[in-house]
Parts: structure tokens; sequence; C-alpha cells
């Protein structure tokens, strides 16, 4: 461990402001050198295109997926700053070494000896006086007035839409990886069709959802770090928010379920979602699922290079409307994976929304979500949602989730 060059004396002791902690030697990472070597050079590519002199990353996401640390803020900032010659990771004196081992190039950790000291050592990297890119989706306001303090910058460029553009667009190597996290989904799937009984609280039911595929993560990623997999099953009025969390509410016989799997593996996030009943369904419940069943195929059958979100949104909704279901649509019909999850990350442009305009090519990797939602009290109430994720192909797309839906799985117990 080596104090940086700008330590300085506080108390009549040497108290770096920042230095260099190489604890130990560089962990087995999730994808190989070269692949962040080539998301570096696209970068960099960028940083030339807009005359940006170094890029602040500060997001959990484009940390991670530039560097291959992936992050835990617990109120401190993090950072990777590049240049077109140095690629350093800037982590909180709390992790030691942790950050350096997780991360493909240099990493300088910053003290809390005095505040600011994490402005300090970004400046160590990007000298002052220079042209920043920053993330204006994740800067807080303070924080960019503490660039433009610690950096004074001759100009700052927000870089976080051509960034998230560049995330869009997956190697081979981050669709190897993707292919493998839903069979990890499916095999929550799998594990929590098993535990569904009548008086079953929903807790328990996700608790073995998740530890079936915590489970098969350690035995297909033996190399991974292991945090953030979840499940929310939800049953009943539970069921008519997508985001709904997880209660200790006991399942009835005639329940609708949500069944939702999240597998995360260094950072990649994939989802399995599925309609489920208890037992029985109900003819006007029954009605209602084949409805979202018969719109989950036709909107994946719209998903193929060429095609713009928008479009495919607008067809859907088409669907729908000639059913007289449009009305208990909740959200959009899908979106991006990659570096995203619950609390960090989101490929925005990336979206089966009316206001989005990308249009889709071969590479992406994309999810097909309807859902519907018939409030409480009316015939068919709940919120009955299937998730399926696809790649796009070169002549359509790829689907690379395996647990069946519908009717005739998926009523159980």
């Amino acid at each position: 461990m080596t104090a940086h060059p700008e330590s300085k004396n506080f108390a009549g002791a040497a108290r770096p402001e920042f230095y260099r902690f190489h604890n130990g030697e560089k962990s087995v990472l999730q994808f190989a050198v070269s692949e962040y070597e080539a998301r570096l050079a696209g970068l960099r590519k960028i940083l030339a295109q807009t005359g940006v002199d170094a890029i602040v990353c500060s997001s959990m996401h484009n940390v991670s997926y530039y560097s291959g640390f992936t992050y835990c803020a617990f109120g401190r900032p993090y950072a990777l700053v590049v240049t077109q010659k140095e690629c350093v990771t800037i982590s909180a004196g709390i992790d030691a070494g942790q950050p350096w081992r997780r991360c493909f190039c240099d990493n300088i950790t910053y003290t809390d000896w005095q505040r600011d000291n994490y402005w300090r050592a970004i400046r160590s990297v990007t000298g002052e006086g220079k042209v920043v890119g920053y993330e204006s989706d994740h800067l807080s306001l303070m924080q960019k007035a503490k660039l433009d303090a610690f950096l004074a910058p001759s100009k700052t460029v927000d870089l976080y839409e051509a960034t998230m553009r560049q995330r869009m667009h997956k190697s081979a190597a981050e669709i190897a990886l993707i292919r493998k996290c839903t069979a990890v989904a499916d095999v929550g799937g799998y594990a929590i069709r098993d535990a569904v009984k009548e008086g079953t609280r929903e807790i328990d039911v996700a608790m073995a959802g998740r530890d079936a595929m915590e489970l098969e993560i350690a035995r297909v990623f033996p190399d991974a770090e292991y945090r953030d997999t979840w499940v929310w099953f939800q049953s009943g009025i539970n069921t008519d928010g997508a985001h709904n969390p997880v209660t200790a509410r006991k399942l009835q016989r005639g329940d609708i379920l949500s069944l939702n799997t999240f597998p995360m593996i260094s950072a990649y996030y994939v989802a399995l979602e599925r309609t489920m009943f208890v037992g029985e369904v109900d003819p006007a419940s029954l009605k209602i699922w084949e409805a979202n069943v018969a719109a989950h195929e036709y909107g994946m059958s719209l998903l193929k290079p060429g095609v713009s979100c928008a479009e495919v949104t607008h067809k859907i909704n088409d669907f729908f409307a000639e059913r007289d279901l449009l009305q208990y649509r909740t959200f959009g019909y899908g979106h991006s994976f990659g570096v995203l999850s619950h609390y960090y990350g989101r490929e925005a442009g990336l979206e089966l929304r009316e206001d989005i305009d990308t249009v889709l090519e071969p590479g992406m990797v994309i999810s097909m979500e309807p859902m519907l939602t018939i409030a409480d009290g009316q015939p068919g109430a709940g919120g009955y949602r299937e998730h399926d994720v696809l790649v796009i192909t070169a002549d359509g797309n790829e689907n690379i989730t395996g647990y069946p839906y519908g009717p005739e799985f998926n009523v159980v117990g």
C-alpha cells in the first residue's frame, strides 16, 4: 500500500487523501480482459467524437459495464474515470482491496480523513481545465457542483445517452452470459411451482425460488460474487402491481399468482415472470389470462430487426383495443437487458413504449411482457403478466426463456 504524492499532514500524522491499495491478485472476472478492452475502445471513440478529454462515470451500471467492478454505495460515491490513456476505478476506503481485485483496470482508494477526497482522487486522473463527460441521469446536483469546483472543467458534456446506447448493443460474450442467466431464472421458476400449495405463505414460496437460483448460480458461476438475486412472488390482490413486495399472505384455492424470478450475476439482470393460479381458474379469469397470453405471443412475433419500439407498442395496443382490454394495460410491453437492476441502471432507450423510436437491431436483448390489471371486486380481478427474454437476430428473434407460460402448465398446487 503506497500513499499518493498529494498526501497531506493532518493532526501531525501522514494521512493520505487517496492511495492505491492493490491488495492480493486480480480475481477471475465474468468476462475476459479483451471484452472490457473492446467496451473501453467504444467509450474512447465516444470521447473522441464529442471532444471529451475524460469521463467521470458515477453510476453503478457504467462503472460495472466498463470495469467489471460493481460497487455497493451505502451512501458513498464511486466512479470510473476514463481518458484516452487511463482507466481507473475510484472507491471508498471501507472496501479496501476488493474493488482492485474485481476490476480489470487500475484502482484508487479515497479516504475519509477530510470531506471530498473522492473528488481529489478523481482530479488526480483528470487534471483541471479539461473537457469532462458525466452522466446527467445519475450525478446529483450537489455532486455536479463539486465536479465543477474540483475539476474546473473548460466544458462539461452529458454522455449518459451515448453510453446507454453503447450498452444496448450486446456482445457475443454478453449474450452467452444472459443465456445462462435465463436458465437460472427457469430453475427458480420450477422451484416456485413445486412450492405452491394452499396455506403456504408468499414469503415461503419466494424463498424456495431464491434459494434454488442462488445454488444454481454458485454451481454455474464458481468464480463470481453472489448478491442481489431475488424473487417477487405475489398472490391475490398483491398481483396488481408488477413490483409489489413479498408478504406473508397465505395462498388460497383459486388465487391468481404472479411468479417473478430475478437472478443477478455480475450485475447482469434477467427475469422470468408468469401468471399462475392455485388449484383452479374461474372462467372470467381464464378469459383474461388467455387474452394476455395471446398478446404475449403476438408481441414476440413482432420483435425483429428494422421495427421500432413504438411500432411494436402501437400494434399490441391495437390487439388489446380490439378485445376491449387496452384500458387494463398498466405499463410498457418490454425493456432491454444487461447491466441493470431494480435499484440501478436502465437502458431507457430500448423500451416498448409509444414514445421510444429506437429501431430494433441484431444483438439487442429485450423482453416481451404484457400485463393487464383488473380491479378488485371485478370478474377476473388481479394482475396478469407473462415475460420472456428474447435476443434480436438477423432475421427475427430467439426466445431464450424456457419455463412454459399459460393455463395448461400453470394451474398448480
